[in-house]
């Protein structure tokens, strides 16, 4: 049997063979169309190629490229597992010509692969194309000697694309696989074509025209191909199957399931367990492409996915975390085409665990409201939104996690009600992938790219350069010329200014020239190495073609790179503490801090904080040598380099190496890094942690200062400390013993204070004793006092102790502490059923110039800002008492 991992394997090196470059796969999250929830094709990564705003060294590629369709235009979700070749995650082949080779060569690539190498029957292939297309339908009659029956003409968009209402376009070829005549269906086209006789295994677009609005098409200069095979459906023909999920590689996943389940993979729960084999790939590489679960955005899209495989693990019976248990089976399967799940496979197993609990506890609770729920409901009636939205908002349940549980019970969901109550979150969450729109600006820089080719770097080795400015930008015009208040971004030929990336933010400067200054603000990189500085010019007019000198603020870039280099030994100190699991998620290198994200499942606690601020400092007092080398990525991490899935990485990245190395490595810290950096790590001058925190599900936030800011945390601490020790009259080593000492004083002496209080009060009794002096009023007896400073906490207590001793009747105790009145009216128990302690006190509220009061008949409390008022706050509660007489 031909293994999906030799399919693949077979494609790459046959377009290699044939002067093809291969190129990974781009990550799930594509770096290069903002529009786009996931990688959704092969050409995602290419999409800047074909429409001419970028070049590559090469005219022609083929790839194996990762892809995802879970989410907006998209979502093959809810049929998952319920059909022969649905998939959430699935892998695109494919072939691209850049201008290169057109229809004849792509046709002859493509049905001799199939053909000769695959060795499919050709009477088993057909061929679809676009109705108008004659000159593709007469290729396969020359290429592949396809007589007319089977060459298809579609006149429908199936099989002509689009990349937008604007842009390139062209007729598109598609292949099919006839199963035979004992299987349902018919050719594409007919009314029968969505049976499983024909299956399509390979499209072939002719990118042709560019399109205008209103349909206005003209041939391009240069067309290109872009093709697309499904290889486990390609898989599948191979192998003698009608199923994707009978392939080799979904069925040892299948396998897998059925092992950790107990349940028979191809008995009642066969759709469940494909369910989890299909879901369990889409979570382990978005997770390895640095996708978490969260509320919004692709991290919700992961969430859902991740909770249906984790309810159908529940449903065959699972009640302890599983679905981790499934990740080695996969790396078995797919780790070799795909290192970055081998890479990641801690971070993978840690969140799936971390998730799958959460998950379990939310499932217990989420049943119990929605049994209690629907048990309110009359037979068959739908359930609220707002019961579904809360089950989403408390509880984490995605809406079709609702449908699912209720579909058994023949019941639906009032669907508008839920987008109703849920329409912001679904606003900030389109809000995460939509992007910025900014693209006329971003087409201005891919323009300029082209016209000037890359800036030139030059802030390694200094922090000023001579430079010429190439382009001037207004805007999102560019200019001839800018004068004096004019805000301007400004293009150079090479310049020592960093572009903000990576974390570290843009450096800040000035441009000169004799008669000309422009104030740069923020340095920013366009068009993947173009390096924009923005700023105001300040004196003079700065035009194209003038000769300036470009020099970084030295204060605030030496601070940026200490904080950057201090961010290298955090990260590897938090690994060493916490474990392998821990990956950055994000980052923020400033002059004055470092925040630094990742991904951990639960708080960090003091002591690990403790030990590492520690560890970092003492790879600080080493003072050994930054070292940067530049190399392949590939032999980077072979090195020992800490590489970031999803990042972009040229044919060669800089190594940045920090802290003496042990354990048979080469330096404490090793990572990919483009940023600005300190020379000997004593530089960096001193750390500190300042705080930790939680930022989303599944990632922490560390926030450090390092050198002079470290320097300057530390001294305003000590000047506090020397300022307290002072005050108590100590040295600042026994300032905390010190305090403590006056501390329990304090609570000694307020304990003797608060007894004197009652005693004087009461007249030192706590029951019985002398009545205390009252009057009558109402026919109530009626004990008024101010007690002037008593704190209000005490007032409740006195005024019982005062009432046992009265006996019966009415007492009401003010408190004037700190400015303000506070008073407490209590009724003794006979008299309860005639007087409210509530309503007397809230008349004495208003006459303190307060809102009410509150509490119970027998006792109340409210207090007003008035605490000159408290002889008129007594005198409603009179007046009060004699109305009841």
């Amino acid at each position: 049997m031909t293994s999906t991992n030799d399919i693949r394997a077979t494609f790459l090196d046959y377009f290699a063979s044939n002067d093809h470059q291969i190129v990974p796969s781009s990550p799930l999250v594509p770096r290069n169309d903002p529009t786009l929830l996931f990688t959704n094709a092969g050409m995602v990564q290419f999409k800047n190629v074909f429409t001419g705003l970028e070049t590559r060294p090469y005219q022609r590629a083929t790839t194996a490229q990762k892809v995802v369709r879970a989410g907006g235009k998209h979502n093959d979700l809810d049929n998952v597992g319920y059909t022969a070749r649905h998939h959430t995650f699935f892998e695109m082949m494919g072939n691209f010509s850049f201008g290169d080779y057109f229809k004849e060569r792509a046709i002859e690539l493509a049905w001799t692969l199939i053909t000769r190498d695959f060795g499919l029957a050709k009477d088993k292939l057909l061929a679809t194309v676009y109705s108008e297309d004659e000159e593709a339908a007469a290729l396969w009659r020359k290429i592949a000697g396809l007589p007319d029956d089977r060459i298809i003409r579609i006149p429908t968009s199936d099989n002509f694309w689009r990349m937008g209402d604007i842009g390139p376009c062209g007729p598109c070829s598609e292949i099919f696989y006839d199963h035979g005549p004992d299987v349902f269906g018919g050719p594409p086209g007919s009314p029968d074509e969505d049976g499983d006789r024909f299956v399509e295994i390979w499209n072939l677009v002719f990118m042709q025209f560019f399109e205008d609005p209103p349909g206005t098409r003209t041939p391009l200069p240069r067309p290109s191909i872009d093709t697309g095979l499904g290889l486990e459906r390609f898989a599948a023909i191979l192998q003698g199957k009608r199923d994707n999920y009978d392939t080799d590689t979904l069925r040892a996943l299948i396998l897998a399931s059925a092992d950790v389940t107990g349940q028979d993979p191809d008995g009642a729960f066969k759709a469940s367990h494909r369910v989890v084999a299909d879901h369990l790939r889409s979570t382990a590489f978005l997770i390895a492409d640095g996708v978490l679960p969260s509320k919004d955005g692709r991290g919700y899209v992961l969430r859902r996915i991740m909770r249906r495989a984790m309810r159908h693990l529940h449903m065959m019976g699972t009640r302890e975390p599983v679905f981790f248990r499934l990740v080695p089976a996969l790396i078995r399967q797919m780790g070799a085409a795909y290192p970055e799940l081998v890479q990641a496979e801690a971070l993978i197993v840690e969140t799936m665990r971390w998730e799958e609990e959460r998950f379990k506890a939310m499932l217990e609770r989420g049943l119990a409201l929605l049994a209690d729920e629907t048990g309110r409901l009359g037979n068959g009636e739908a359930l609220p939104g707002p019961v579904a939205f809360k089950l989403y908002d408390t509880f984490g349940f995605p809406l079709d996690l609702t449908q699912d549980a209720l579909r058994e019970q023949g019941r639906s969901v009032d669907v508008a009600g839920f987008d109703t109550a849920m329409s912001e979150q679904r606003t900030r969450a389109r809000a995460a992938w939509v992007g910025s729109g900014d693209s006329a600006s971003e087409t201005i820089w891919f323009e300029a790219r082209d016209r000037f080719g890359a800036t030139e770097f030059l802030g390694y080795e200094t922090e000023t350069a001579d430079a010429e400015i190439t382009m001037l930008v207004e805007g999102n015009r560019e200019v001839t010329s800018a004068g004096p208040g004019t805000g301007v971004a400004v293009l150079l030929n090479q310049t020592p200014f960093y572009g903000e990336s990576g974390g570290q933010v843009g450096d800040t400067g000035i441009l000169s020239a004799p008669g000309v200054r422009v104030a740069i603000t923020d340095t920013q990189k366009k068009a993947g190495d173009l390096l924009v500085h923005y700023g105001t010019v300040i004196e003079g007019e700065v035009r194209p073609g003038l000769a300036v000198t470009a020099a970084v603020d030295h204060d605030r870039r030496s601070a940026i790179r200490a904080h950057h280099s201090a961010t290298h030994l955090l990260h590897e100190a938090l690994r060493r503490a916490l474990g392998t699991h821990v990956t950055q998620k994000g980052s923020l290198n400033a002059p004055e801090r470092l925040r630094f994200d990742i991904s951990q499942p639960r708080p960090v606690t003091a002591d690990e904080l403790a030990a590492v601020e520690a560890s970092v400092n003492a790879r600080i007092r080493e003072n050994s040598a930054v070292s940067t080398r530049s190399m392949t990525p590939e032999q980077a991490v072979k090195d020992g380099a800490m590489a970031l899935f999803g990042e972009k990485y040229g044919d060669e990245v800089r190594v940045v190496s920090m802290g003496d190395g042990e354990d048979g490595r080469k330096a404490y810290s090793i990572e990919l890094c483009g940023g600005t950096h300190v020379g000997r790590t004593g530089d960096i001058g001193l750390f500190r942690i300042v705080s930790e925190s939680g930022v989303s599900a599944g990632v922490r936030r560390i926030e450090a200062v390092a050198g002079v800011a470290a320097e300057k945390a530390a001294l305003l601490a000590e000047q506090r400390l020397s300022q307290m020790a002072s005050m108590l009259r100590v040295g600042t080593a026994d300032a905390p013993e010190r305090l403590a000492a006056i501390l329990d004083e304090r609570r000694a002496m307020e304990r003797q204070i608060s007894e004197l209080q009652r005693k004087l009060v009461t007249g030192g009794a706590t029951t019985g004793g002398a009545p205390p002096a009252a009057e009558t009023v109402g026919g109530v007896s009626f004990a008024a006092r101010n007690l002037g400073d008593v704190p209000p906490r005490e007032l409740k207590t006195l005024a019982e102790t005062i009432g046992k001793q009265l006996g019966s009747g009415v007492i009401a105790l003010a408190s004037t502490a700190e400015g303000k009145a506070s008073v407490v009216v209590h009724v003794t128990p006979d008299l309860v059923p005639t007087q409210d302690a509530v309503a007397l006190v809230r008349a004495a509220s208003v006459a303190l110039g307060g809102k009410g009061g509150g509490g119970r008949r027998e006792m109340a409390q409210a207090g007003g800002p008035d605490a000159t008022a408290v002889d008129a706050a007594f005198d409603a509660i009179r007046t009060l008492l004699a109305a009841g007489a």
